[in-house]
Protein backbone atom coordinates (compact mmCIF):
# COMPACT_ATOMS: atom_id res chain seq x y z
CA UNK A 1 0.00 0.00 0.00
CA UNK A 2 1.01 3.69 -1.16
CA UNK A 3 0.64 6.14 2.17
CA UNK A 4 -1.11 9.43 1.03
CA UNK A 5 -2.51 7.67 -2.07
CA UNK A 6 -5.84 7.24 -3.21
CA UNK A 7 -7.32 5.09 -6.04
CA UNK A 8 -10.88 6.74 -7.57
CA UNK A 9 -12.49 4.21 -9.90
CA UNK A 10 -15.37 5.64 -11.99
CA UNK A 11 -18.35 3.00 -13.30
CA UNK A 12 -20.43 4.74 -15.66
CA UNK A 13 -21.26 7.82 -17.91
CA UNK A 14 -19.31 10.69 -18.48
CA UNK A 15 -21.32 12.84 -15.81
CA UNK A 16 -20.12 9.95 -13.07
CA UNK A 17 -16.15 11.25 -14.57
CA UNK A 18 -16.63 14.87 -13.39
CA UNK A 19 -17.41 14.11 -10.04
CA UNK A 20 -14.85 11.48 -9.74
CA UNK A 21 -12.53 14.47 -11.43
CA UNK A 22 -13.77 16.89 -9.04
CA UNK A 23 -13.33 14.65 -5.80
CA UNK A 24 -9.64 13.78 -7.31
CA UNK A 25 -8.90 17.63 -7.20
CA UNK A 26 -9.81 18.31 -3.47
CA UNK A 27 -7.97 15.32 -2.50
CA UNK A 28 -4.93 16.94 -4.03
CA UNK A 29 -5.25 20.22 -2.38
CA UNK A 30 -5.06 17.87 0.47
CA UNK A 31 -1.92 16.45 0.00
CA UNK A 32 -3.09 13.35 -1.15
CA UNK A 33 -1.67 11.67 -4.32
CA UNK A 34 -4.77 10.43 -6.75
CA UNK A 35 -4.84 7.77 -9.47
CA UNK A 36 -7.86 7.37 -11.55
CA UNK A 37 -8.61 3.67 -13.01
CA UNK A 38 -5.24 1.74 -12.33
CA UNK A 39 -5.41 -1.29 -13.50
CA UNK A 40 -3.06 -2.18 -10.66
CA UNK A 41 -4.65 -0.41 -7.82
CA UNK A 42 -2.11 0.02 -5.02
CA UNK A 43 -3.34 3.28 -2.84
CA UNK A 44 -3.86 2.93 0.68
CA UNK A 45 -7.48 3.98 0.45
CA UNK A 46 -9.76 3.41 -2.41
CA UNK A 47 -13.06 5.50 -3.65
CA UNK A 48 -15.60 3.66 -5.80
CA UNK A 49 -17.74 6.00 -7.82
CA UNK A 50 -20.84 3.55 -8.69
CA UNK A 51 -23.24 3.81 -11.74
CA UNK A 52 -26.89 2.34 -11.16
CA UNK A 53 -28.72 3.03 -14.06
CA UNK A 54 -29.36 -0.72 -15.49
CA UNK A 55 -29.21 -3.99 -14.29
CA UNK A 56 -25.68 -4.71 -16.32
CA UNK A 57 -23.96 -2.04 -14.45
CA UNK A 58 -25.41 -2.30 -11.75
CA UNK A 59 -24.12 -5.96 -11.45
CA UNK A 60 -20.43 -4.15 -12.54
CA UNK A 61 -20.52 -1.81 -9.49
CA UNK A 62 -21.59 -4.51 -7.26
CA UNK A 63 -18.59 -6.90 -8.75
CA UNK A 64 -16.10 -4.33 -8.50
CA UNK A 65 -16.72 -3.03 -4.78
CA UNK A 66 -16.55 -7.03 -3.59
CA UNK A 67 -13.22 -7.01 -5.34
CA UNK A 68 -12.30 -4.36 -3.38
CA UNK A 69 -13.83 -5.56 -0.21
CA UNK A 70 -11.69 -8.74 -0.78
CA UNK A 71 -8.26 -6.65 -1.38
CA UNK A 72 -9.27 -4.84 2.00
CA UNK A 73 -10.38 -8.04 4.09
CA UNK A 74 -6.30 -9.44 2.62
CA UNK A 75 -5.14 -6.36 4.24
CA UNK A 76 -3.88 -4.93 0.74
CA UNK A 77 -6.20 -2.07 1.45
CA UNK A 78 -7.02 0.50 4.52
CA UNK A 79 -9.87 2.14 3.35
CA UNK A 80 -12.86 2.11 1.19
CA UNK A 81 -15.17 4.12 0.17
CA UNK A 82 -18.11 3.86 -2.15
CA UNK A 83 -20.30 6.94 -3.88
CA UNK A 84 -22.33 7.60 -6.99
CA UNK A 85 -25.60 6.56 -8.31
CA UNK A 86 -25.86 2.62 -6.71
CA UNK A 87 -25.12 4.02 -3.75
CA UNK A 88 -27.70 6.92 -3.81
CA UNK A 89 -30.53 4.35 -4.43
CA UNK A 90 -29.49 1.47 -2.38
CA UNK A 91 -27.57 3.25 0.39
CA UNK A 92 -29.09 0.94 2.90
CA UNK A 93 -29.50 -2.80 0.93
CA UNK A 94 -25.44 -2.31 0.13
CA UNK A 95 -24.63 -1.45 3.92
CA UNK A 96 -26.11 -4.53 5.31
CA UNK A 97 -24.53 -6.47 2.28
CA UNK A 98 -20.96 -5.29 2.00
CA UNK A 99 -20.18 -4.37 5.80
CA UNK A 100 -16.35 -4.14 4.33
CA UNK A 101 -17.29 -0.26 2.96
CA UNK A 102 -16.20 2.15 5.46
CA UNK A 103 -18.84 4.30 4.73
CA UNK A 104 -21.37 4.86 1.77
CA UNK A 105 -22.18 8.19 0.35
CA UNK A 106 -24.34 9.09 -2.52
CA UNK A 107 -24.50 11.12 -5.51
CA UNK A 108 -24.41 14.60 -3.95
CA UNK A 109 -22.79 14.25 -0.35
CA UNK A 110 -19.85 12.98 -1.40
CA UNK A 111 -17.49 15.89 -0.98
CA UNK A 112 -18.21 14.82 2.93
CA UNK A 113 -16.05 11.87 2.46
CA UNK A 114 -12.77 15.09 2.77
CA UNK A 115 -14.42 15.97 6.52
CA UNK A 116 -14.69 12.28 7.21
CA UNK A 117 -10.50 11.61 6.70
CA UNK A 118 -10.16 14.83 8.47
CA UNK A 119 -9.03 17.23 6.39
CA UNK A 120 -12.55 19.60 6.08
CA UNK A 121 -13.41 20.60 2.86
CA UNK A 122 -12.64 24.48 0.97
CA UNK A 123 -15.50 26.80 0.39
CA UNK A 124 -13.12 27.70 -2.39
CA UNK A 125 -13.96 26.43 -5.92
CA UNK A 126 -11.11 23.97 -7.08
CA UNK A 127 -10.35 23.48 -10.52
CA UNK A 128 -11.39 19.95 -11.45
CA UNK A 129 -8.35 17.02 -11.83
CA UNK A 130 -8.73 15.96 -15.36
CA UNK A 131 -8.73 12.43 -16.45
CA UNK A 132 -9.25 12.76 -20.02
CA UNK A 133 -6.48 13.78 -22.98
CA UNK A 134 -5.33 17.66 -21.69
CA UNK A 135 -7.04 18.99 -24.60
CA UNK A 136 -10.81 18.07 -24.42
CA UNK A 137 -13.31 17.51 -21.14
CA UNK A 138 -16.33 16.74 -20.06
CA UNK A 139 -18.68 19.81 -19.02
CA UNK A 140 -21.67 19.32 -16.84
CA UNK A 141 -23.93 22.08 -16.79
CA UNK A 142 -26.94 19.91 -14.74
CA UNK A 143 -27.78 17.50 -12.51
CA UNK A 144 -31.20 15.26 -12.00
CA UNK A 145 -34.34 15.18 -14.49
CA UNK A 146 -37.93 16.77 -14.53
CA UNK A 147 -38.75 14.03 -17.85
CA UNK A 148 -40.48 11.01 -16.11
CA UNK A 149 -39.76 8.55 -18.79
CA UNK A 150 -41.66 5.22 -17.62
CA UNK A 151 -38.41 3.28 -18.08
CA UNK A 152 -35.72 5.54 -16.59
CA UNK A 153 -34.52 5.27 -12.97
CA UNK A 154 -32.39 8.46 -13.69
CA UNK A 155 -35.19 10.87 -12.03
CA UNK A 156 -35.36 8.61 -9.28
CA UNK A 157 -31.41 8.15 -8.58
CA UNK A 158 -30.91 11.99 -8.96
CA UNK A 159 -34.14 13.75 -8.50
CA UNK A 160 -35.09 16.80 -10.09
CA UNK A 161 -33.44 18.94 -12.73
CA UNK A 162 -30.79 21.66 -10.86
CA UNK A 163 -28.92 23.81 -13.42
CA UNK A 164 -25.83 25.06 -12.51
CA UNK A 165 -25.20 29.25 -12.72
CA UNK A 166 -24.09 30.63 -16.35
CA UNK A 167 -21.72 32.40 -15.03
CA UNK A 168 -19.85 29.55 -13.00
CA UNK A 169 -20.06 27.13 -16.02
CA UNK A 170 -18.15 30.19 -17.79
CA UNK A 171 -15.36 30.67 -15.79
CA UNK A 172 -14.98 26.82 -15.70
CA UNK A 173 -14.43 27.13 -19.24
CA UNK A 174 -11.62 30.23 -18.53
CA UNK A 175 -10.05 27.78 -15.90
CA UNK A 176 -9.83 24.56 -18.65
CA UNK A 177 -8.56 26.69 -21.28
CA UNK A 178 -6.22 28.65 -19.49
CA UNK A 179 -5.05 24.92 -18.55
CA UNK A 180 -4.61 23.63 -22.01
CA UNK A 181 -8.47 22.39 -22.95
CA UNK A 182 -9.38 23.57 -26.67
CA UNK A 183 -12.76 20.85 -26.61
CA UNK A 184 -15.47 20.68 -24.68
CA UNK A 185 -18.42 17.90 -24.25
CA UNK A 186 -21.56 19.45 -22.91
CA UNK A 187 -23.11 16.73 -20.62
CA UNK A 188 -25.93 17.01 -18.97
CA UNK A 189 -29.32 14.32 -18.32
CA UNK A 190 -31.42 16.66 -20.58
CA UNK A 191 -29.01 19.57 -21.70
CA UNK A 192 -31.91 21.17 -23.49
CA UNK A 193 -33.74 22.01 -20.29
CA UNK A 194 -30.53 23.80 -18.91
CA UNK A 195 -32.12 27.09 -17.08
CA UNK A 196 -35.97 26.29 -17.14
CA UNK A 197 -36.12 25.80 -13.64
CA UNK A 198 -34.00 29.22 -12.45
CA UNK A 199 -36.42 31.02 -14.35
CA UNK A 200 -38.88 29.25 -16.67
CA UNK A 201 -36.64 29.49 -19.94
CA UNK A 202 -34.45 27.45 -22.04
CA UNK A 203 -30.97 28.98 -21.82
CA UNK A 204 -28.81 25.93 -23.70
CA UNK A 205 -28.48 28.56 -26.36
CA UNK A 206 -27.36 31.23 -24.54
CA UNK A 207 -24.83 29.11 -22.68
CA UNK A 208 -23.43 27.61 -25.92
CA UNK A 209 -23.13 31.11 -27.46
CA UNK A 210 -21.66 32.74 -24.62
CA UNK A 211 -19.07 29.38 -24.37
CA UNK A 212 -17.89 29.97 -28.32
CA UNK A 213 -17.05 33.76 -27.28
CA UNK A 214 -14.36 32.68 -25.00
CA UNK A 215 -10.71 32.50 -26.82
CA UNK A 216 -9.26 29.21 -26.80
CA UNK A 217 -12.65 27.33 -27.58
CA UNK A 218 -12.03 25.40 -30.40
CA UNK A 219 -14.63 22.57 -30.74
CA UNK A 220 -17.99 22.72 -28.24
CA UNK A 221 -20.16 19.21 -28.58
CA UNK A 222 -23.35 18.69 -27.14
CA UNK A 223 -24.53 15.42 -25.31
CA UNK A 224 -28.08 14.10 -24.46
CA UNK A 225 -31.03 16.28 -25.51
CA UNK A 226 -34.96 15.52 -25.53
CA UNK A 227 -36.95 15.84 -28.36
CA UNK A 228 -39.76 17.60 -26.73
CA UNK A 229 -39.58 21.21 -26.83
CA UNK A 230 -36.74 21.37 -28.76
CA UNK A 231 -34.83 24.89 -28.58
CA UNK A 232 -34.69 25.80 -32.35
CA UNK A 233 -32.31 28.89 -31.34
CA UNK A 234 -29.96 26.18 -30.46
CA UNK A 235 -29.64 25.02 -34.09
CA UNK A 236 -28.93 29.21 -35.18
CA UNK A 237 -26.07 28.99 -32.79
CA UNK A 238 -24.62 25.66 -34.23
CA UNK A 239 -24.90 26.98 -37.85
CA UNK A 240 -23.25 29.99 -37.10
CA UNK A 241 -20.66 29.50 -34.80
CA UNK A 242 -17.93 27.84 -36.37
CA UNK A 243 -16.50 25.98 -33.26
CA UNK A 244 -19.60 24.71 -32.32
CA UNK A 245 -19.78 20.99 -33.72
CA UNK A 246 -22.57 20.27 -36.14
CA UNK A 247 -23.41 18.00 -33.86
CA UNK A 248 -26.15 16.64 -31.72
CA UNK A 249 -26.67 13.67 -28.89
CA UNK A 250 -29.93 13.49 -29.08
CA UNK A 251 -32.01 10.28 -27.36
CA UNK A 252 -35.12 9.29 -29.41
CA UNK A 253 -35.83 5.50 -27.98
CA UNK A 254 -38.24 5.15 -30.23
CA UNK A 255 -40.81 6.06 -33.33
CA UNK A 256 -44.28 3.96 -33.10
CA UNK A 257 -47.04 5.99 -31.35
CA UNK A 258 -47.83 3.01 -29.41
CA UNK A 259 -44.11 3.14 -27.96
CA UNK A 260 -44.30 6.82 -28.10
CA UNK A 261 -46.98 7.33 -25.60
CA UNK A 262 -46.34 3.79 -23.25
CA UNK A 263 -42.68 5.09 -22.92
CA UNK A 264 -44.31 8.68 -21.79
CA UNK A 265 -41.79 10.48 -24.31
CA UNK A 266 -44.46 13.24 -25.28
CA UNK A 267 -44.02 13.14 -28.81
CA UNK A 268 -45.46 11.51 -31.56
CA UNK A 269 -44.03 9.78 -34.51
CA UNK A 270 -44.73 12.83 -36.51
CA UNK A 271 -43.41 15.10 -34.68
CA UNK A 272 -39.94 13.09 -34.44
CA UNK A 273 -39.70 12.70 -38.25
CA UNK A 274 -40.22 16.54 -38.66
CA UNK A 275 -37.74 17.19 -35.68
CA UNK A 276 -35.19 15.13 -37.71
CA UNK A 277 -36.08 17.10 -40.68
CA UNK A 278 -35.93 20.29 -39.55
CA UNK A 279 -32.24 19.78 -38.10
CA UNK A 280 -30.94 18.82 -41.03
CA UNK A 281 -32.40 21.97 -42.84
CA UNK A 282 -31.57 24.38 -40.67
CA UNK A 283 -27.71 22.53 -39.90
CA UNK A 284 -26.67 20.97 -42.94
CA UNK A 285 -24.36 18.39 -42.63
CA UNK A 286 -25.20 17.93 -38.73
CA UNK A 287 -24.37 14.19 -37.32
CA UNK A 288 -26.81 13.24 -35.17
CA UNK A 289 -25.84 10.77 -32.50
CA UNK A 290 -29.25 9.08 -31.09
CA UNK A 291 -30.52 5.99 -28.81
CA UNK A 292 -33.21 3.62 -29.65
CA UNK A 293 -34.72 0.52 -27.09
CA UNK A 294 -36.05 -2.58 -28.58
CA UNK A 295 -38.65 -4.75 -26.74
CA UNK A 296 -40.02 -2.59 -24.12
CA UNK A 297 -43.42 -3.63 -23.16
CA UNK A 298 -46.24 -4.17 -25.89
CA UNK A 299 -43.60 -3.73 -28.41
CA UNK A 300 -44.83 -5.29 -31.42
CA UNK A 301 -43.49 -6.75 -34.84
CA UNK A 302 -45.14 -4.03 -36.01
CA UNK A 303 -44.12 -1.50 -34.04
CA UNK A 304 -40.65 -2.77 -34.22
CA UNK A 305 -40.84 -2.35 -38.25
CA UNK A 306 -41.94 1.26 -37.80
CA UNK A 307 -38.66 1.60 -35.99
CA UNK A 308 -36.31 -0.05 -38.68
CA UNK A 309 -38.44 2.32 -41.57
CA UNK A 310 -37.59 5.76 -39.01
CA UNK A 311 -34.06 3.93 -39.02
CA UNK A 312 -33.66 3.36 -42.88
CA UNK A 313 -35.37 7.16 -43.62
CA UNK A 314 -33.43 9.09 -40.64
CA UNK A 315 -29.65 7.30 -41.46
CA UNK A 316 -28.49 8.57 -38.34
CA UNK A 317 -24.77 8.95 -38.83
CA UNK A 318 -24.13 7.50 -35.03
CA UNK A 319 -26.45 5.00 -33.48
CA UNK A 320 -26.44 2.98 -30.29
CA UNK A 321 -29.58 0.57 -29.32
CA UNK A 322 -29.94 -1.56 -25.97
CA UNK A 323 -32.59 -3.66 -25.23
CA UNK A 324 -35.55 -2.97 -22.46
CA UNK A 325 -34.35 -4.05 -19.00
CA UNK A 326 -36.84 -3.12 -16.46
CA UNK A 327 -35.68 -1.16 -13.54
CA UNK A 328 -37.40 -0.96 -9.94
CA UNK A 329 -39.45 1.76 -8.82
CA UNK A 330 -40.19 2.93 -12.57
CA UNK A 331 -43.58 3.38 -14.42
CA UNK A 332 -43.04 0.74 -16.36
CA UNK A 333 -41.74 -1.92 -13.60
CA UNK A 334 -45.25 -1.09 -11.48
CA UNK A 335 -47.48 -0.79 -14.78
CA UNK A 336 -46.30 -2.85 -16.91
CA UNK A 337 -45.02 -6.74 -17.67
CA UNK A 338 -42.06 -7.15 -19.62
CA UNK A 339 -43.70 -9.28 -21.76
CA UNK A 340 -41.45 -9.45 -24.81
CA UNK A 341 -39.21 -12.50 -24.54
CA UNK A 342 -35.76 -11.80 -24.07
CA UNK A 343 -34.52 -14.01 -27.46
CA UNK A 344 -37.26 -11.57 -29.42
CA UNK A 345 -35.43 -8.19 -27.89
CA UNK A 346 -32.38 -9.83 -28.71
CA UNK A 347 -33.25 -10.82 -32.68
CA UNK A 348 -34.30 -7.35 -32.82
CA UNK A 349 -31.71 -5.67 -31.13
CA UNK A 350 -29.48 -7.90 -33.69
CA UNK A 351 -31.22 -6.45 -36.34
CA UNK A 352 -31.75 -2.90 -35.41
CA UNK A 353 -28.06 -3.04 -35.13
CA UNK A 354 -26.94 -4.85 -38.50
CA UNK A 355 -29.30 -2.26 -40.05
CA UNK A 356 -26.86 0.90 -38.69
CA UNK A 357 -23.60 -1.05 -39.27
CA UNK A 358 -24.77 -0.68 -43.25
CA UNK A 359 -25.73 2.76 -43.05
CA UNK A 360 -22.63 3.96 -41.15
CA UNK A 361 -20.35 2.16 -43.28
CA UNK A 362 -22.23 4.56 -45.85
CA UNK A 363 -21.70 7.48 -44.96
CA UNK A 364 -18.45 7.42 -43.44
CA UNK A 365 -17.15 5.83 -47.32
CA UNK A 366 -18.82 9.29 -48.48
CA UNK A 367 -16.01 10.95 -46.48
CA UNK A 368 -13.50 9.51 -48.41
CA UNK A 369 -12.00 12.43 -50.84
CA UNK A 370 -12.82 15.36 -48.12
CA UNK A 371 -10.55 17.33 -45.97
CA UNK A 372 -11.77 17.42 -42.66
CA UNK A 373 -10.30 19.27 -39.27
CA UNK A 374 -8.77 16.19 -36.85
CA UNK A 375 -7.33 16.83 -33.25
CA UNK A 376 -4.86 14.14 -32.50
CA UNK A 377 -6.36 12.11 -28.99
CA UNK A 378 -3.09 9.98 -29.03
CA UNK A 379 -0.65 7.78 -30.46
CA UNK A 380 -0.98 3.90 -30.57
CA UNK A 381 0.77 1.42 -33.09
CA UNK A 382 1.57 2.23 -36.19
CA UNK A 383 -0.96 5.60 -36.39
CA UNK A 384 -2.21 8.56 -34.87
CA UNK A 385 -5.74 8.15 -33.60
CA UNK A 386 -8.24 11.64 -34.06
CA UNK A 387 -11.73 13.01 -34.63
CA UNK A 388 -13.50 15.15 -36.70
CA UNK A 389 -15.75 17.68 -35.20
CA UNK A 390 -18.31 15.11 -35.93
CA UNK A 391 -16.97 11.95 -33.34
CA UNK A 392 -17.12 12.63 -29.76
CA UNK A 393 -14.48 10.63 -27.62
CA UNK A 394 -14.34 6.25 -27.06
CA UNK A 395 -17.85 6.43 -28.72
CA UNK A 396 -17.88 7.21 -32.39
CA UNK A 397 -15.52 6.56 -35.62
CA UNK A 398 -12.05 7.74 -35.43
CA UNK A 399 -9.77 9.06 -37.88
CA UNK A 400 -6.34 6.81 -38.48
CA UNK A 401 -3.13 8.60 -39.46
CA UNK A 402 -0.26 6.52 -40.18
CA UNK A 403 2.87 7.31 -38.03
CA UNK A 404 5.60 7.02 -41.02
CA UNK A 405 3.93 9.98 -42.74
CA UNK A 406 4.81 12.24 -40.68
CA UNK A 407 5.39 14.27 -36.58
CA UNK A 408 2.16 15.23 -35.13
CA UNK A 409 1.36 16.42 -31.44
CA UNK A 410 -1.58 15.11 -29.20
CA UNK A 411 -4.12 17.90 -28.99
CA UNK A 412 -3.09 19.70 -31.85
CA UNK A 413 -5.47 20.35 -34.78
CA UNK A 414 -4.69 19.47 -38.61
CA UNK A 415 -6.28 19.49 -42.01
CA UNK A 416 -6.43 15.68 -43.11
CA UNK A 417 -7.20 13.98 -46.22
CA UNK A 418 -9.57 11.19 -46.14
CA UNK A 419 -8.11 8.03 -48.04
CA UNK A 420 -9.97 5.20 -47.38
CA UNK A 421 -12.77 4.21 -44.60
CA UNK A 422 -14.39 1.17 -42.63
CA UNK A 423 -17.75 0.66 -41.34
CA UNK A 424 -17.00 2.93 -38.13
CA UNK A 425 -13.41 3.94 -38.90
CA UNK A 426 -11.38 6.43 -41.41
CA UNK A 427 -7.85 6.62 -42.62
CA UNK A 428 -6.29 10.05 -43.71
CA UNK A 429 -3.11 11.20 -44.78
CA UNK A 430 -2.35 14.76 -43.40
CA UNK A 431 -2.09 17.77 -45.60
CA UNK A 432 0.46 21.11 -44.57
CA UNK A 433 -1.48 23.47 -42.55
Amino acid sequence: MKKNTIDIITMGCSKNLVDSETLMSMFESKGYHCVHDSKNPTGEIAVINTCGFIQDAKEESINTILEFAQAKEEGRLKKLYVMGCLSQRYQKELEAEIPQVDKFYGKFNYKQLLTDLGSPMDTCSVVRHITTPRHYAYLKISEGCDRHCAYCAIPIITGKHVSRPIDEILNEVRQLVADGTTEFQVIAQELTYYGVDIDGKQHIAELVERMSDIPGVKWIRLHYAYPTHFPWELLRVMKERANVCKYLDIALQHVSDNMLARMKRNVTKEETYRLIERMREEVPGIHIRTTLMVGFPGETEADFEELMEFTRWARFERMGAFAYSEEDGTYSAENYEDDVPEEVKQRRLDKLMALQQEISAEIEAEKVGQVLKVVIDRKEGDYYIGRTEYCSPEVDPEVLIPVEERMLKVGRYYNVKIVDSEEFDLYGTTLIN
